[in-house]
């Protein structure tokens, strides 16, 4: 078990407290840019020292025992050999456990970090960096709403996407028809506007209103203005259902097209019939990459999704806002082109008829039905679970306030194969736990532990080194951040120290409220935020900008030998 060395009292609680050199993030101030970091030599004191744990890089190497220090914010020496000379005000004895670079999350909802800072459920999975990738939302406008991150503090670090369907929405609203010259012209400045306050990219939502709304045209004029700043483009495509494959095409075309690269977020198959076609979208992915394409993918190791009750309407029946809709249902031919359009979703990729695939997350008109199935719910109102009663009972809960459900429809096998692809990295599309609040979909608690515990140590489909690497130095890259994503003298001190034989995700989908375990020690910015397997209260974390263009490649690269 990792423990504090004897007779550290005060230091420990000291630089616990976020006091003495590591104190310089304390509160969400933005490092400044990466500096050579001194190398302590003999006689030095240093922060912290990890001693005796099995070091694992982050750059697919393999691991090996050493040590680990911290001081200032940075990692000032990694070491095989046991720094015997150096003096730490603070050492953890890592024996036994992985020593790591602290993990990214490269897509995640983290609208309530300003509100919740210590953000739990990731800093309990040895998350230090989340991407705010929200299928096109952002925070607007984005430049007051870091500053104000900045000014409360926050233990993770983050980073924001230009957001494609927040922009249209607020130049055109949810109109379905495409932008006049001035409009597009308005989007094109707000999200170049979004860059210039610190956006890594442009994403999108594509499958959502209004984005849903939009030509692929008008999707390459807005990626070309993130293209200028040297950002990327991630989207959740078209469509992850029948549309598969003829939506990583789009997907491709916009980044051929736009001159930047793309990201293949959440990436899934859903419903049966669309099972096993991860053949096919990885083999474009592959064959785009030959072409010299800079092309890369995210996934979360769950075979549910969780999204909006809305995605089983016709799109064209939401344009215009809840009232439109009304009068659409209002109308007896309207009302039965929405039911039919409802079934087909329903039957082609939201569970095949099989209602007991659709559960009910959070739904504030009847907070009773949270984490029941439609199957149950109709049952238990004396209803058949028929394809038109579930259509009705969609539009009684989406005309009652809307909800979010937890749909079982991706195939274990497709997520097995799109995890072991060498550009695949990980998220959780997940948001910051909140206890006993609502029925949510468990990765917002365990989507990263769950790759650890499940895919590494019980399955082994992915070697501990190649997980780390796939959460570490790869989404590092892909986002621009030099200075972060490896063990190595310089970089930022975000640094896990986790149990290879105990770390897992306890949350499931009957009982999603439980935080993972195994995750013992988390830096951010040299500052601890979790240790002993406690919140210290810390706020280190930083808004983070691209370092450099998207375009610059990665020395990380999958098809190139490890160092």
């Amino acid at each position: 078990m990792v423990r504090r060395a004897n007779g550290l009292a005060l230091a420990a609680a000291a630089l616990l407290a976020g006091a003495g050199p590591a104190a310089a993030q304390s509160g969400g101030a933005r490092p400044a840019a990466l500096a050579a970091a001194p190398v302590p030599s003999s006689g030095v004191t240093v922060d912290y020292l990890v001693r005796g744990g099995t070091i694992v890089d982050g750059t697919g190497a393999p691991g090996y025992t050493g040590d680990v220090a911290i001081s200032g914010g940075r990692i000032v020496r990694v070491s095989r050999v046991p720094l015997d000379s150096l003096a730490a005000r603070v050492t953890v004895n890592a024996r036994g456990m992985v020593v790591a670079p602290g993990f990214f999350d490269a897509h995640a909802h983290v609208e309530q970090l300003d509100q919740r800072p210590l953000a739990e459920s990731f800093l309990r999975q040895g998350v230090t960096t989340v991407i705010y990738a929200a299928d096109g939302g952002q925070p607007w406008p984005l430049a007051p709403y870091v500053a104000r991150l900045d000014s409360l503090g926050h233990a993770p670090n983050v980073a924001f996407f230009a957001g494609h369907n927040a922009i249209r929405s607020l130049v055109m609203g949810s109109a379905n028809r495409a932008p006049t010259p001035a409009e597009l012209a308005r989007m094109e400045a707000l999200v170049e506007e979004s860059m210039r306050a610190g956006a890594v990219g442009l994403s999108s939502g594509l499958r959502y209103v209004p984005a849903i709304f939009s030509t692929t045209e008008e999707v390459i004029a807005l990626a070309r203005v993130a293209a200028r700043d040297g950002g990327i483009y991630s989207a959740h495509m078209r469509d992850e259902g029948a549309g598969s494959v003829a939506s990583v095409r789009e997907m491709l075309r916009i980044g051929r097209e736009a001159g930047l690269p793309v990201q293949i977020t959440h990436h899934k198959l859903m419903g049966q019939a669309q099972w096993g076609q991860s053949v096919q979208t990885l083999a474009l992915v592959d064959s785009a990459r030959a072409r010299g394409q800079d092309v890369t993918l995210d996934q979360y190791p769950y075979d549910a999704t969780s999204t909006a009750i809305t995605t089983i309407f016709p799109p064209w029946s939401l344009a215009g806002g809840s009232d439109s809709l009304r009068a659409r249902l209002a109308e007896p031919a309207t009302r039965a082109k929405i039911v039919a359009g409802i079934e087909a979703t329903i039957e082609r990729e939201r569970g095949g008829g099989d209602l007991s695939r659709i559960q009910l997350a959070s739904y504030r008109g009847r907070p009773e039905w949270n984490g029941q199935t439609f199957a149950g719910i109709l049952r238990r109102r004396g209803q058949a679970p028929t394809l038109a009663n579930a259509a009705e009972l969609a539009i009684e809960i989406q005309t009652h306030g809307g909800a979010t459900g937890v749909w079982h429809v991706v195939d274990e096998a497709d997520i097995r194969r799109i995890m072991v692809h060498p550009w695949t990295m990980f998220s959780s599309d997940g948001e910051i736990g909140v206890l006993d609040h609502a029925h949510p979909h468990p990765r917002n608690y365990g989507a990263t532990a769950r790759v650890l515990g499940q895919y590494v140590r019980e399955q082994k489909v992915l070697t501990l080194e190649e997980a780390i690497r796939k959460m570490t130095s790869l989404p590092a890259w892909r986002f621009g951040q030099r200075d972060r994503g490896r063990l190595a003298e310089g970089m930022w001190g975000d640094v896990v120290v986790f149990d290879p034989a105990r770390v897992r995700d306890l949350a499931t989908y009957a009982d999603p409220h439980r935080f993972s375990v195994g995750v013992e020690y988390v830096w951010v910015n040299g500052v601890p935020v979790l240790w002993s397997a406690s919140l210290t209260g810390n706020k280190p974390g930083s808004v983070l900008r691209r370092q450099f263009p998207a375009t610059r490649a990665n020395p990380y690269a999958a098809e190139r030998p490890m160092p």
